[in-house]
């Protein structure tokens, strides 16, 4: 029987990604909005020979919010762990225990057909030696710049930080990242940020920024930051909308929480965060929890948005210039 598109990107998902063994164990934990892709990564993994077993539960509210107890403690029974769903399960406790405890996870926040079948297709394999070589040089590093012809200027030091190499191949106990995926981060130290960032890409809950390609999207945002906090943010009723569901939650809300620079030159601007902030030529700046990346601030959310043509700063040096790498 011919596989569909779906189902191949699946089965590279499973096979290429997670390099599931005969053995193993599969866990797809999915919800209302997500089914398909759910079952779809379900099925072919019975098909591969594998046990699976298929958990649905209701979708979150936010970025990093848990899952119910009793799916946190599943997750951390199985080998590999895949997890569509509408929220982001990366940034919670539950996902950090399963690595702790070996499980080789795979999240997939926000995922659609089209992002899952135009993600599984990139080269992976350059991906991740591209992305290897960016936490090379960054794990060097102790000050980055960011400045954007639109206005970004935004400082921070990340002396003694790690970055993390999301490189889409999951296969060692413990390693964790998105599918699809193509990116290198870490976390700024806390309260050394200061500067202002603008949103030109798209914003974690909100889609697309304005462009000209598209009216229908979002006004730029425009984010000040004060010793590692967004202290001011104006942009229009997105920006209102985003200031309100950061008053939900403490000032650790609004903690400069991760910088990312896109490796996957696949993905493209689709309003879907997933694949957004992989976009080779784009960098990110997240707000909230940074625990996942060897910070200290632990609130249940973490927003993300991507900045378009960026030019990049290590210790004076440029490593980004408009958008383009310089490695």
């Amino acid at each position: 029987m011919k596989l569909s598109k779906l189902d191949k990107a699946s089965v590279t998902a499973l096979k290429i990604c997670m390099g599931l063994k005969k053995n193993e164990s599969v866990l797809v934990i999915t919800d209302e909005n997500k089914k398909d892709i759910g079952y779809s990564l379900y099925s072919n993994a019975l098909k591969l020979g594998n046990f699976a077993l298929l958990v649905e539960m209701k979708s979150g509210k936010v970025n990093g919010e848990e899952p119910p107890a009793h799916i946190a403690n599943l997750m951390k029974d199985f080998d590999v762990v895949l997890c569509p769903t509408t929220k982001s399960l990366t940034h919670t406790k539950a996902r950090r225990e399963a690595s702790s405890n070996g499980a080789r996870v795979a999240t997939f926040p926000g995922i659609t057909n089209d992002v899952m079948v135009r993600g599984m297709n990139a080269d992976y394999e350059k991906i991740t030696a591209l992305s290897i070589k960016l936490k090379r040089i960054l794990d060097k590093g102790k000050f980055v710049r960011i400045t954007t012809k639109l206005g970004t200027d935004l400082s921070f030091s990340i002396n003694g930080r790690k970055s993390i190499a999301s490189k889409g191949l999951y296969h060692k106990k413990g390693e964790s990242g998105n599918l699809p995926t193509g990116e290198t981060f870490l976390a700024p130290v806390e309260g050394t940020a200061n500067g202002v960032f603008l949103v030109d890409g798209s914003m974690a809950g909100f889609g697309l920024i304005k462009n000209s390609n598209n009216m229908n999207s979002q006004p730029v945002l425009r984010i000040t930051v004060e010793n590692g906090y967004a202290a001011k943010i104006s942009g229009g009723a997105v920006a209102n909308k985003l200031t309100n569901l950061l008053n939900k939650y403490d000032i650790k809300a609004r903690n400069i929480a991760e910088f990312g620079i896109g490796t996957n030159d696949k993905a493209k601007l689709s309003g879907v965060l997933l694949e957004d902030e992989k976009v080779l030529g784009t960098i990110h700046i997240a707000l909230g929890n940074n625990l996942s990346m060897g910070g200290s601030v632990d609130v249940p959310i973490h927003l993300d948005g991507v900045v378009k043509y960026p030019t990049v700063y290590l210790d004076d040096k440029l490593l980004m210039e408009n958008g383009k790498l310089l490695v």
